[in-house]
């Protein structure tokens, strides 16, 4: 893409309302646009972060057996009344009225209606286990939106729920999930610790949240240090076999949102030493909430005995637009954003550092044809700017490679080659910089 011709708002300024580097950096960097309070549009920079996001969520949900949908944004209040939540809730849910009267709520979560969904079509034991999911916006009317996409009220959204005939089936169901969630986060470059939560409107008596440590987070955490070396599961993980090994090994050692936290057990189980008081990010959570929808929806199936049974369900949550404030969280400097490979909207920036000029525009026009060759996602700055300016861009957006093409350098037949997450650089040719990126 030339950036001649993308549409990339850059801010000079720090917009006043923006607390956190990732609302900062968001905004400067023309990722997204306040439309409303805790309501943003996502411009193309940020739209193509959230588009990567959401394909590695999406991937890892297939790998894990889970199958996707996609359902409406707006559900009939009558079925939050079925599954006994619609007046529980409380006025995050924003109701509505069509113009027949009828009541809507525009959703915040789905269990209800992938409930009723489930019901008119499973009716035995033969077709469980079941993983059904989807990603889709949802609105919270938060009282104090703030931060940016970290507490918005309108945001992005995969939740997955499965349904199984006991509790033994649907344990193994919230295994396969925790490890899903275990490889999605660590796709991304982040380290996410499982910990153990409250579970709140979901209902339930198990569920992890997901946190990245951060001082911005939202939450208290406290966990065993240990639990920051434990090793990712691989991509050949095997989800239909024992997974209770894995699982094992990442909640044994103790980890805790200050919601759930006993002092006590803390102070018992981890030396002073490897005791880890801080603040996280939660970027997914898992629930295992039993009965809790089916028996009041009357969501059964038969099973081997014939005998119609209530079936267990549980929900996976994972907030695609906040991971994109949240990764920012974890990776930023001063100049700007860091974006691992992964998730980063383009891969390499080219920046001719003399524009106009006969040379610096032939080799940059080459390099930018022979890398759309390659299918490498890249944005060339083609505009009449001085350097300095351009340098400045390239490390506000934080795409993770520039190629910085000038006279000077060509005259020796090099090119500049910059590793934006440690500001490495490099003098090579054209094609050593071009068989690095390809490698």
């Amino acid at each position: 893409m030339r950036l001649s011709r993308y549409f990339l708002p850059i801010l000079r300024e720090t917009p006043k309302e923006a607390e956190i580097a990732s609302h900062r950096l968001m905004l400067r960097a023309g990722m997204i646009r306040q439309e409303a309070a805790g309501i943003y549009a996502w411009l193309p920079l940020g739209f193509g972060v959230l588009k990567k996001i959401e394909q590695i969520v999406r991937e890892e949900q297939d790998r894990a057996g889970a199958v996707e949908l996609l359902m409406p944004t707006l559900q009939l209040a009558d079925l939050w009344r079925e599954s006994g939540r619609y007046d529980a809730y409380g006025p995050e849910m924003l109701r509505i009225k069509d113009r027949h009267e009828r009541e809507l709520l525009y959703g915040p979560t789905n269990e209800d209606m992938i409930t009723e969904i489930f019901r008119a079509a499973i009716r035995s034991y033969r077709d469980l286990p079941k993983n059904l999911y989807h990603i889709q916006w949802k609105f919270r009317d938060e009282q104090r939106p703030r931060f940016g996409v970290m507490r918005g009220r309108e945001f992005l959204m995969k939740d997955a729920y499965s349904f199984d005939v006991d509790e033994a089936a649907a344990r193994l169901s919230y295994n396969k999930m925790f490890v899903a969630y275990l490889r999605t986060f660590a796709r991304m470059g982040l380290k996410a610790i499982p910990m153990r939560a409250e579970t709140g409107p979901i209902g339930g008596d198990l569920s992890h949240e997901f946190l990245i440590l951060a001082e911005t987070g939202e939450s208290g955490v406290f966990c065993d240090e240990r639990v920051l070396d434990l090793a990712i599961p691989g991509e050949d993980v095997n989800y239909e076999s024992d997974l209770s090994p894995i699982i094992r090994q990442w909640t044994s050692l103790y980890a805790a949102t200050q919601d759930v936290h006993d002092e006590a057990r803390f102070e018992r189980e981890v030396p002073p030493p490897r005791r880890l008081q801080t603040r996280g990010i939660e970027v997914g959570q898992i629930f295992y909430f039993g009965t809790k929808y089916s028996v009041p929806m009357n969501a059964v199936v038969s099973g081997p005995d014939g005998v119609e049974r209530p079936i267990h369900g549980g929900s996976y949550g994972i907030g695609v637009s906040r991971l994109a404030g949240a990764i920012i969280e974890a990776f930023h400097d001063e100049s700007g954003i860091k974006w691992p490979e992964p998730v980063a909207p383009f891969r390499v920036m080219i920046l001719n550092l003399k524009q106009g000029a006969a040379d610096t525009d032939a080799a940059c026009e080459k390099l930018y044809a022979a890398l759309a060759a390659k299918g490498i996602d890249t944005l060339y700055h083609d505009l009449d700017e001085r350097p300095g300016a351009k340098f400045a861009t390239a490390d506000l957006i934080g795409i993770p490679w520039q190629i910085l093409v000038g006279p000077r350098g060509l005259a020796e037949g090099k090119v500049e080659l910059k590793r934006r997450a440690d500001g490495t650089r490099e003098l090579m040719s054209p094609a050593d910089a071009l068989a690095r990126l390809s490698a």
